[in-house]
This record gives C-alpha cells, structure tokens and sequence, in this order.
C-alpha cells in the first residue's frame, strides 16, 4: 500500500476511497488504480473482493489508449464493456456467496465492486442497478443496519418504479428483499405480502418448481414457523425439499447413467458439477441444513422427514466433490437403527453414503 502524493494528482480530480467514498490517501500498489482512506477499509477490500480482482481492474480503469481508426475504438470499446460485465457478474455471484454463507460484512465491498460498475455501464437510472442495491440491503439487514438498508432497498424501488422494462426474476429479488425487511421489523403481515409476490414474480421467470422460486417458499415457512403455524410451515419446508430433491436427483441420475463411461480412453475421470454457482450452491446448504436442523427439533417421530432433507444434502455435497460432512452418515445410521425406513429409502440412503464417503476424486484433465 502506498501513500498518495497529493501535488501528483491532476488539478480537480477527486480521488475516494473504493469502500466509503471518503478522500482517499492510499493506493493499492499491485493495480495503482484502486484508492482508500486508511488501512482498514484497504483490509476490508482485499478479504472481500479485492485480492480475487486487483489484476483485472487495470484495463478497466486505465485510461483508453489512442486508435488509429474507428474501428479498432469500437473494437477496443466493445472489450471494456465485455470485462465490465464479467466484473459485475463476478461481484455479484461473490456477494451472494458471503450472503449465503452469512458473511455479511465481506459481501459489502464485493456488492459495491458490482454496483459501481453497473453505474458505469448502464447509467444512474438503469434497472441494472437494482440487484446491486438488493445485494447491500441484505447485507444490511444480515448487519442490523435497518435504516441503511431501508435507503438500499427505497432506492431499488424508485429504480423499478421509473423502469418501464423490468423483468419478473427483478421484481421477484425486489419482493423477496422487501420481505426479509419486514421480517426483521416483525411485520409479518407485509412480510408475507411481499413474498407471496415474491413467489409470484419469480414463478412467471422460472416456473413453480424452479429452485430460483423456491427461496420465496423458505422465507414464507419461516414466517408461518415464527407465528407457530407449523402445519403450514411443514407443507412449504416440505414444498422446498421436494424441489431441490427434483433438481438434484436429475443431476445424480444423468450422472450414475454415465458411470460406466466415465473412464475414457486415458484413464480420467469427467467432473461432477451441480449446474450451480458458488452463490447457489451457498444458497441450497444455508436452506436445507435450516430444514435440517428444523426437522430434527420437530419431526422426532416422523424420521421419514428427516433422512428425506439428509439424502438431498448427501446428493448436494456428492456433486459438489465435498465429501468431508462426515457427520451424515453418522446421522442416517442412527435413525436407521432406531426407526422404520422403507427398503426404497434405506438402499438410496446406503448407495449414496457409500459414494461420497468412498469416491476418489481424481485430478480433471
């Protein structure tokens, strides 16, 4: 990190610090173009997003070079704008990933990172913006700041308001923010308003049983689990089980029906995946361990539930390579002793235990 020389900087530019826009004393010395006001908001960067982004951020703030024709500027311009995106999805994905993982505080600069970049892209009115502005509401929330989040989230809604191009999946993740909001504030009722419309919104994108709807059924749950409605909240636990189930079992299936082929002519292993990113794959282990956790304070005497929300998982960390929860097999070898499970139910339990505790993972070309 290295100090400023204020007699170096043009006459009029403003130079602020990357996280709270205060005039900046700092330069980062790996990128020289990324600026803070002291040591601990550079800190904070770095863990954040900084250290995962420092190298790409050169081409992007580095002044444009002179073109000899028209057509190398518009090529030139058409590559910033290609590593803008991917910068702003990249952000936001990490952002997401702290959220999930209720990292919070990390996914402020990785949510501002995204934001700035938006602005720079699509404008300060653009409807791009808003799940930026949702990313920093969340964290807020996750942070106890109400009043800042209600600003992020007052902000999104203007954006929206004023847009007369604004997707359903948009308005789902508006909704969806809304609701965590009221939530937090205790009003259930709005709470539940919001996302029902969340649900709504985010069914028209994707569809019913779509895994992008089925955080809406989650936060709904919680809500009807805080009133002490369990009944309600068991079918919509139950609703979101079923959908992550249907998801996963795909992949599995698709999987187990290459198994045979899966040594090519090398000797190598293809890689298993999910089909998710970091942030969902964050975002299913956060919902389904909540389930999890719920089912085993409440569902003692149905463990037909329990194993159901343990055999997801067990397909959730087999296709993300994590073979290090131990602690499940552990768990279905007691109920299994202890309970009456279903033949159907014990061999897939057994079958999928025996491949995340057995499977070597080996090196992909």
């Amino acid at each position: 990190m290295n100090m400023i020389y204020q007699l170096a900087v043009p006459k009029g530019r403003r130079i602020c610090c990357e996280v709270c826009e205060a005039p900046a004393e700092r330069v980062c010395a790996a990128c020289t173009v990324t600026y803070y006001c002291d040591v601990a908001h550079q800190q904070a960067d770095w863990n954040s997003i900084h250290e995962k982004i420092c190298q790409l951020l050169i081409p992007v703030r580095t002044t444009m070079p002179f073109y000899n024709s028209e057509e190398e500027r518009q090529h030139g311009l058409q590559q910033l704008q290609q590593r803008q995106k991917h910068l702003i999805e990249f952000c936001y994905t990490v952002a997401q990933k702290y959220i999930f993982e209720g990292r919070y505080k990390d996914a402020v600069p990785a949510a501002l990172h995204s934001l700035r970049f938006r602005m720079n892209l699509y404008g300060l009115s653009s409807v791009e913006l808003v799940p930026a502005y949702l990313l920093l509401a969340e964290a807020s929330i996750g942070l106890d700041q109400i009043v800042q989040a209600e600003e992020y989230l007052s902000q999104a809604q203007w954006t929206v308001l004023k847009s007369t191009d604004c997707s359903y999946a948009t308005h789902s993740l508006l909704h969806r923010n809304l609701g965590l909001l009221f939530m937090v504030k205790e009003n259930y009722e709005e709470a539940r308003y919001h996302l029902a419309n969340d649900i709504y919104f985010a069914s028209c994108a994707y569809g019913t049983e779509d895994i992008r709807t089925s955080g809406g059924y989650f936060h709904l749950a919680n809500i009807f689990f805080d009133l002490t409605k369990f009944d309600l909240a068991d079918t919509l636990y139950t609703k979101v089980c079923e959908i992550w189930d249907k998801y996963l079992n795909n992949h599995y299936q698709v999987l187990s029906e290459a198994r045979v082929q899966q040594i090519d002519l090398l000797g190598k292993r293809f890689e298993t995946d999910t089909g998710l990113d970091e942030a969902q794959e964050a975002e299913a282990i956060r919902i389904l361990t909540s389930i999890l956790n719920i089912r085993e304070s409440t569902c003692s005497g149905a463990p037909q539930k329990i194993v159901f929300v343990l055999r997801i998982l067990v397909m959730l960390y087999y296709l993300m390579m994590n073979s290090s929860k131990a602690s499940f097999p552990r768990k279905v070898s007691n109920i299994a002793q202890e309970k009456q499970l279903s033949a159907q139910e014990q061999n897939l339990i057994e079958q999928l235990l025996h491949i995340i505790n057995t499977e070597v993972i080996l090196p992909v070309p």
